[in-house]
């Protein structure tokens, strides 16, 4: 049976590295290099336009980094990663994604990572990115910024500029300089990972960044609202206010 052609995409900010995986998948005739990428951002763009069947991709790069550009594709490629860091889970790496390359390879390591991803291609099997990025990404990291993708575009947003965030079932809305913007993510999973001393979740839908805050007004007994400097009012629990006095 013919092996069906396949669609890749290199990204790696040096272009040496992509010189040489596109000279080593020279050797592969199944295989069409349809975008080299030098950034993440040029990455997501490729992807979601393109919809390649496997991805090489480096984990260290300006701008995006390897795991933000999986972090923001709905549906991913067969994935070899390029790094020249062991200090990632490797493991992890074996069992989500179809494989790794740690830098420098040989063209046998890489026909041995290569012939991984085509096996996963020609079974029809790929990771979610959810489970991907449970492994590879570090448990506690804390962000200084957040991603969100807006069709084949890419937004980056330092945190200190989000004024609230508000849960909507699968979702939040990030709401920053007066416009909301959606990303598919739990509201408790993004808690975790907001700095600690900047944002207190006040409330089981919204989480606050205490700069905001122009004064806390008492509604009722034991009912308390946060009134914001831009004035929009968001409601206080019991809890979110017990929090809100240790950090003022």
């Amino acid at each position: 049976m013919k092996r069906q052609t396949m669609k890749a995409i290199i990204v790696d900010d040096e272009e040496p590295a992509r010189n040489l995986v596109r000279e080593f998948l020279s050797a592969h005739r199944n295989i069409e290099i349809i975008a080299e990428c030098a950034n993440g951002f040029e990455a997501v763009k490729a992807v979601t336009e393109q919809y390649p069947d496997i991805m090489f991709l480096d984990i260290q790069m300006p701008k995006l980094n390897g795991f933000e550009v999986l972090e923001l594709l709905d549906e991913l490629p067969a994935v070899i990663f390029v790094t020249a860091f062991d200090q990632y889970a490797l493991k992890a790496f074996e069992v989500h994604a179809a494989d790794y390359l740690l830098k420098p390879f040989t063209q046998e390591r890489f026909t041995e990572a290569l012939n991984h991803a085509l096996k996963q291609f020609e079974h029809n099997k790929h990771y979610s990115v959810k489970n991907l990025l449970a492994d590879v990404k570090p448990e506690s990291e804390i962000r200084e910024r957040i991603l969100i993708k807006e069709g084949s575009k890419v937004l980056v947003i330092p945190v200190e500029k989000i004024d609230y965030i508000e849960a909507q079932d699968d979702y939040v809305s990030l709401r920053v300089e007066g416009k909301s913007h959606l990303k598919q993510q739990r509201l408790s999973l993004l808690e975790e990972q907001l700095p600690k001393h900047m944002f207190v979740r006040i409330h089981r839908s919204y989480i606050l960044n205490i700069e905001r805050i122009a004064k806390i007004e008492l509604l009722a007994k034991d009912s308390r609202a946060a009134l914001l400097k831009n004035g929009t009012t968001l409601p206080i629990s019991r809890t979110g206010y017990e929090k809100l006095k240790e950090m003022l």
